[in-house]
């Protein structure tokens, strides 16, 4: 597929893609990419039999990194790494501060949710414990690549809802982003629905609104990376915590 013609305008403060910065992805090339986040979406939920053994559990977690920015250097070029920006001192800071806003509006968000409906608990999360050491390990590393494709499979499909939104609907930039960003709330709801047994409501109001916060991260930055940073801080205190609340339940 040919490599659109890039636009020499600074981009650093735009997001990418919609507008020509650095490059014009029209409606139909959109499709690769959201081709990569389906199929990658597809290979993580499947629990196909040949990802079960060894170092083959990490392949789903990579393909979900890997197949969206596949996607992305076919019809984008050079051009794919304008998702991932310098990180520089301030954007570690703002890593902390959203995962920091994310368990402040999550845990009472959580109790409160759980005063009115019956929560389902991460079968994963909660197998830790039961877990070796190697495996614990396996587990944390394997979290990194697939935390890194849950915000590819998100911010992927937010940028073409942006393009979308703005070039063939007309909407102003400040509408297209509310729209994508409510939108990919809720699709990073529904691909968690099998593993919380299909807690519609659970999904909607815990995960979706986690995700609203760390899409924020990326609306803020314009760099995948922070809201990776931030994805990957709320999780691993998440797993730390569990282990730690296992190891003294235990005792």
């Amino acid at each position: 597929m040919t490599e659109a013609k890039a636009n020499p305008v600074d981009h650093s403060r735009d997001y990418p893609y919609y507008n020509g910065q650095p490059v014009m992805l029209p409606g139909t090339q959109w499709l690769v990419p959201l081709a990569g986040v389906v199929l990658a979406t597809w290979i993580l939920l499947g629990q196909f039999p040949i990802f079960t053994e060894g170092y083959l559990r990490l392949a789903p977690s990579l393909l979900l990194a890997l197949l969206p920015i596949i996607g992305l250097v076919i019809v984008a070029g050079k051009h794919w790494t304008a998702l991932f920006r310098n990180v520089h001192l301030k954007d570690v800071g703002w890593m902390f501060a959203f995962a920091l806003l994310n368990y402040a509006i999550a845990v009472p968000l959580g109790f409160i949710t759980m005063e009115f409906i019956e929560t389902e608990r991460n079968a994963g999360v909660s197998g830790l414990a039961a877990s070796g050491n190697a495996d614990r390990v396996l587990f944390f590393v394997n979290s990194i690549p697939q935390l890194i494709g849950e915000e590819l499979i998100t911010i992927v499909p937010f940028l073409a809802i942006l393009y979308y939104m703005t070039q063939k609907l007309g909407l102003s930039i400040r509408s297209a982003v509310i729209a994508a960003w409510l939108a990919t709330a809720v699709w990073f709801a529904a691909i968690h629905l099998p593993t919380y047994n299909w807690n519609i409501l659970q999904c909607l109001i815990l995960i979706g609104g986690a995700r609203l916060v760390l899409t924020l991260a990326y609306i803020k930055t314009k760099n995948l990376w922070v809201s990776a940073g931030a994805h990957i801080l709320n999780d691993w205190t998440t797993f730390t915590l569990a282990l730690v609340g296992a190891s003294v339940g235990a005792a």
